[in-house]
Formats: C-alpha cells, structure tokens, sequence
C-alpha cells in the first residue's frame, strides 16, 4: 500500500456562542427581572493517535476544518449548548506542527491529545444584574476558538525498514515477504515513497532507495530518512550484482550516520540479494566481506522462507 506521510491543513476550534439579553415574562410585570442565558463555548480540536499508517489520506484535499461553535444563550437564563469536540484520527508516529507558532506536538500513543481549545462562551445579562442595576442591557459576545496552520508529517514506525541503494532488491524482497505490491522495476529506479507490509503481526516497510548526499538533502533524502527514525531494526539490503559491495554498503551507513548518530546505532542486519543472479564464486566472496549475513533470491521459494524464518526470529528476540 502506497502512504500518505505529510498533509497541510487549517484547523478551527468552535467559537463561543454570544451571551443574550432577555427578561423574565411574569403576569402583570411589564418587564422582569434579567432572564438571558450565557453561550455555549465552542467545540475543541483533539488529535486522536491510531495504528492505522493510512489515516493522513483523510485529509487529502481537505484546506480546513473547523469544530462546531457553541449555541447562543436562550431564554429563561438558559445556557446554549456547547459545540462539539472532534477528535482527528492520525497516524501514531505523526508529527504535528503549528506553522504559525512553530510548536510541535509528537502523537507516539493513543492518548487524545488537545490541539485547538474552543472558545468560551459570552455571558447573559443575567450576570449583570446589581442594586444599581436592575434591568441589564449588557451582555458578552463569545470569544473566538483558537485557530492555525499545520502540517501533519508521518514518522513512520515500523518493526523492521528496508534500506539500501536503489535496485538492491527491497521492493522484491518485501513483496515476497508479505504479499505487498510495491512497485519493482529493473533499473535503477528509486520509489517515491515508503510502502508497507504486514509481516506475520509486524510491520515491515521498504524505505525509498537513499542516495550518496541524502543526508544533506540530496534527492528526496531527508523526506525518507526520518522515517528510518522511526524503524526498530534495519534491514540492509546490498546487490550481489554489485562491483563492490562495501562501497555500497558504506554509502548508506555513511549517510544514516551523517543525518542523525542514532541511526548508526539501530540493530541491523545485512541481506545480500539477488542471489539468482550470480554465481557462486562471487556469493562465497561476498560472504567474506559479511559473514553475517543473509542470502537470497525472490526466485527461490527456499530461499525466502529461509529468510522469512531468520527474520521472524530476529523480530521476536528483539522485542519488536
């Protein structure tokens, strides 16, 4: 499945309904006493975290939304009804950031998290009322919700990411792995964006082929190493088809490091792919190079349940 990671929307809190003038009706009593209800305060905006990595395509398209504002006040010293809270279903891993006041808020569970806080309600002459006073003609309009700009950007959290340079096999190998459809070409093509699998009951995700610069923003760099960010253990997957296999294999530990020193110490494993496609001379030199690590081809149904078994283990151990 394809993944919406990053959206831009304006968000509204209801405002507060406006406080009334009113007058008790009593028989034989021109006008009453002072009789008008306050205003409903305005529905609030929540951030609602889901295991759900899809959910930002709700709002594909959308430019605002707005919480519903509260009722004015009525007769009878009678409140309005409040608006409605909404409670906006987002990826856990989003990040949410105010474009007006910079502030961020990380949604990392299922909490509800209070974004936009409506606005109060107006007050009724009712409260206007006093010993020099005694037919109020004031009253309090609503205040205004609270208002901004934002962009929702996923981080993606997955059990396991697969990295490497374009065409090292990852689209393949996670197809295989969980009956995905990403996109697979032989060229070398880099995917516009990260696409996930379901593992058994983890998530896997193949993180768009990085480049040599994409630390520093080359590419679409920085866009898919801050999902890595959020990757349990890495999955790097190297090309046996390959002409030096540590150059590749350092050109990515390079830039993970270079983008962020945490990521270097992420637990990894090395998977040389395309094993089909050379013969064993070279899988035997490979194996030289990385002695630890895994070998497979897609072609061979063997093969990948080796991996699928090998991988499942490591997921488990690591408490994924």
């Amino acid at each position: 499945m394809s993944l919406t990671d990053k959206v831009n929307i304006e968000l509204r809190a209801g405002n507060g309904g406006n406080g009334v003038v009113r007058w008790r009706r009593e028989k034989f009593i021109p006008r009453g006493g002072p009789a008008g209800g306050d205003g409903g305060r305005g529905g609030s905006v929540y951030l609602q975290g889901v295991k759900d990595n899809t959910k930002l395509e709700l709002y594909t398209g959308k430019n605002v939304i707005k919480a519903p504002s509260g009722e004015a006040g009525g007769s009878k010293s009678l409140y309005g009804q409040n608006g409605d809270d909404i409670y906006l279903e987002v990826p856990v891993g989003t990040l949410v950031k105010n474009l007006d006041t910079l502030e961020e808020v990380d949604i990392i569970n299922s909490e509800p998290v209070l974004l936009l806080r409506g606005g109060r309600g107006g007050l009724g002459n009712i409260h206007f009322k006093s010993s020099t006073n005694q037919t109020p003609k004031q009253q309090t309009d609503g205040k205004p919700g609270e208002a901004g700009n934002f962009i929702f950007e996923l981080r993606l959290i997955a059990d396991a990411g697969l990295i490497g340079l374009p065409s090292a096999g990852k689209s393949s190998l996670l197809n295989f792995l969980t009956n995905s459809k990403s996109r697979v070409a032989a060229y070398h093509f880099t995917t516009l964006e990260p696409h996930l699998g379901k593992f058994f009951d983890y998530i896997l995700a193949d993180i768009p082929g990085l480049i040599e610069g994409a630390s520093q923003g080359k590419g679409l760099g920085h866009k898919f190493l801050q999902h890595i960010r959020r990757t349990q253990i890495l999955l790097h997957c190297i090309s046996l088809e390959s002409d030096d296999l540590m150059s590749d294999y350092e050109t990515i530990r390079n830039e993970l490091v270079n983008f962020d020193p945490e990521l270097g110490k992420k637990t990894e494993q090395v998977i040389l792919t395309k094993q089909d496609l050379v013969d064993d001379e070279v899988i035997e030199k490979a194996k030289k190079i990385f002695p630890n690590a895994w070998v497979v081809s897609v072609l061979d149904d063997g093969s990948v349940k080796n991996i699928s078994d090998k991988l499942s283990n490591l997921l488990e151990n690591s408490g994924a």
